[in-house]
């Protein structure tokens, strides 16, 4: 079976940082480098962000757009020029691709979550190397993954990919941002992400300025893509070619070793797809239940309830400190829950009035999340 690999470029990496306009060889180099190694046998998937910032430089605009209505519209004028880009350079490589653009609304819906899937393993059988975007013209805040990094996660969690790889505007990760600061220190591999604390890794939350994705998002989406049993690579965008050297054992960028990838296939959407509507904190006891026995959720376990939702929403399932220990469907509306919570499950219909499922959420309706 030949490997899948799944490359997200960002904003910062495409464009000039003086200008706002495309840096046109970094492209030019990343279409050769991820033609080649669809020639090689790999199968490829790009996530490619960009839209934003051609459109504010295609229509003249010298800061991004801040209102929703206006970056969905420069986002319309900016997709499509940048494909364009895209495609010629592809053409000439002979390489096809496809164009796919995801709101998180299409992996929400188990139908449509299988649909984008099927969609996206016929493209790779045919050779072609998907281009994917977040469908800024269309997305609404509810529906938002809020940036590329996280799509790239999610879309090499749902092709099953080997290696995602994140490009960006620095070479690695650091200790502290090596822009800033001249102690930084270099970081080559994570075996487990609870190594950045040991490791004093200090993430900013501010992107440049013409993306919306900086360190503390890649941190995140390296998160969701080694849960899913992806080896995930942060490295330096304007050296595409760095991919082919990593892919034959180079050790350059920072890798984040992958954990056991999920066998099912059901537990992967809800781990991954779904969007948590509430959250149920767990007493420490319930904690080890659901995380090293394989239980289902109870009531007894519960201490504390959090949002509103309705019943088969999908929900966080959280420690006392509020760390995610799992995801999963509910069979209860958090006001029935909030009745119920730390009661023992013979005690339900007598509390609520009326018959009851004996588990808050089933067993096979619940996902462990990345314990790393």
């Amino acid at each position: 079976m030949p490997q899948t690999i799944v490359v997200k470029i960002g904003t910062s990496s495409l464009t000039q940082p003086e200008t706002g306009s495309l840096a046109l060889s970094t492209i030019a180099i990343l279409v050769e480098t991820l033609s080649r190694l669809r020639y090689q046998g790999y199968r490829v998937v790009l996530v490619s962000s960009g839209a934003v910032g051609v459109g504010c430089a295609r229509l003249g605009l010298t800061e991004r757009p801040r209102s929703i209505a206006l970056k969905q519209a420069v986002a319309a004028v900016g997709q499509g020029r940048l494909m364009r880009i895209y495609d010629d350079l592809f053409s000439v490589l002979q390489q096809p691709i496809a164009q796919v653009l995801l709101t998180r609304g299409d992996l929400v819906q188990r139908n449509s979550y299988i649909n984008v899937e099927q969609t996206f393993q016929e493209l790779l059988q045919l050779g072609v190397i998907p281009i994917v975007n977040e469908n800024d013209t269309v997305a609404v805040d509810e529906l938002k993954f809020g940036d590329n990094d996280t799509l790239s996660a999610l879309v090499a969690s749902l092709v099953k990919a080997d290696w995602l790889f994140l490009l960006t505007d620095v070479d690695r990760l650091y200790s502290a941002d090596p822009r800033s600061n001249p102690d930084a220190k270099p970081i080559s591999v994570v075996h487990r992400l609870t190594d950045l604390k040991e490791l004093q890794v200090q993430i900013g939350d501010r992107g440049s300025s013409w993306g919306t994705g900086g360190m503390m998002t890649k941190i995140s989406a390296a998160s969701i893509a080694t849960g899913a049993g992806v080896r995930t690579v942060i490295t330096d965008g304007r050296t595409a070619q760095n991919i082919e050297k990593i892919l034959q054992g180079e050790a350059i960028g920072t890798q984040f070793e992958p954990q056991s990838r999920p066998a099912n296939a059901r537990k992967r959407w809800i781990a991954h797809g779904l969007v948590p509507m509430g959250k149920l904190f767990l007493d420490e006891g319930a904690v080890q239940a659901i995380r090293h026995a394989g239980k289902s959720l109870l009531a007894a376990g519960i201490i504390h309830v959090e949002g509103e939702f309705e019943s088969q929403d999908a929900i966080a399932v959280c420690d006392r400190s509020g760390e995610e220990v799992a995801r999963g469907v509910v069979n209860y509306r958090s006001v029935e829950l909030r009745k119920i919570q730390g009661h023992q499950s013979d005690e339900i219909e007598q509390i609520l009035g009326y018959p009851c499922p004996e588990t808050v959420v089933h067993r096979d309706n619940l996902a462990l999340m990345n314990e790393s």
